[in-house]
């Protein structure tokens, strides 16, 4: 006689829904880290350097020192940004 309980090995998953929760979990992880600052500039260049980690032609490949220089903020600023977002999202680039 069987007893288990546990719901993993008796509900059938829907791979469309599941792809759903998955991704919105990371969507939402993304916009929390970009909101978490201070400033609305602040914000503003968290959304650069997310654009730089992810995709580097939507900002025309601005190194790090183009993004600290036109925000106002070092290099190692906009490195240690970068690396915060990597250590976030768990993303590569």
């Amino acid at each position: 006689m069987n007893t288990n309980n546990d719901t993993f090995f008796s509900d059938p998953t829907n791979a469309r829904t599941e792809t759903r929760d998955l991704l919105a979990e990371a969507l939402s992880q993304l916009l929390i880290w970009m909101a978490d600052a201070p400033t609305l500039e602040d914000r503003g260049l968290r959304v650069t350097v997310c654009l730089y980690c992810v995709r580097p032609d939507l900002i025309n490949g601005a190194t790090m020192e183009q993004i600290g220089d036109q925000s106002g903020r070092t290099k190692q600023h906009v490195y240690n940004l970068a690396r915060s977002f990597r250590l976030t999202t768990g993303f590569r680039s």
